[in-house]
């Protein structure tokens, strides 16, 4: 990944935040008959990122290779209509901020109904907690449940490394970084509040 050093993001918490946040992931597992790409949610648990897949997904018979796991946060247009210095000097153009993390690490299957239980808990715990009656594996027959996770296979990443790239106008000075937050906030559409938000976060822990 392209990495000018005023755009790389090395923080645990701003990466770990990234990922927590944005849990479906892009996985790429390069093989001998090209690059295998899935996508999946992937739960993280201190260092470890777990997730399942379909007994015949081809990641199910990876065990021991290399991957990535691309994680995008929020992302959005960027007008130079925006910037107080294009006003004064007409020298800018459009851009695309944005926020990803890949993670780096080895891929671990998983097959054992023990541990692919425990997952599919912590998964639907994670997921259903903003509703108002969280619905639990156990709401399920015992029998269905049991030949469910026959049927899928359990995988695990160790992070190894994490390179997080946040490009949210660090190269520009501080005037056209808020007309940046300010527009995205008038235009409301898609990732533009969350972008404008996490633009607003790099801010304060730079001031």
């Amino acid at each position: 990944m392209y990495l000018p050093g005023h755009f790389a993001e090395s923080r645990d918490e701003a990466q770990y935040g990234l990922i927590d946040a944005h849990p479906f992931a892009t996985l790429l597992v390069p093989g001998n008959a090209g690059v295998a790409v899935n996508h999946l949610p992937l739960l993280r648990q201190g260092g470890v990122l777990r997730g399942h897949v379909a007994g015949g997904n081809e990641l199910a018979a990876m065990d021991g290779a290399a991957v990535v796991a691309l994680f995008h946060g929020p992302q959005g247009y960027v007008s130079p209509n925006w910037y107080p210095s294009k006003r004064e000097t007409g020298r800018e153009v459009p851009t695309w901020n944005y926020a990803v993390a890949h993670v780096h690490g080895r891929l671990r299957v998983i097959r054992d109904a023990g541990w692919l239980r425990d997952l599919l808990d912590a998964l639907t715990d994670r997921f259903e907690a903003t509703e108002p009656s969280p619905w639990k594996v156990a709401d399920a027959p015992a029998d269905h449940v049991q030949k469910l996770l026959g049927a899928i296979a359990g995988i695990e990443i160790a992070i190894d490394r994490i390179e997080g790239k946040f490009k949210l106008s660090q190269n520009h000075p501080a005037a056209n970084r808020a007309g940046v937050i300010a527009g995205l906030g008038r235009r409301g559409q898609g990732d533009d509040l969350a972008l404008a938000a996490l633009m607003q976060a790099q801010e304060e822990h730079h001031a």
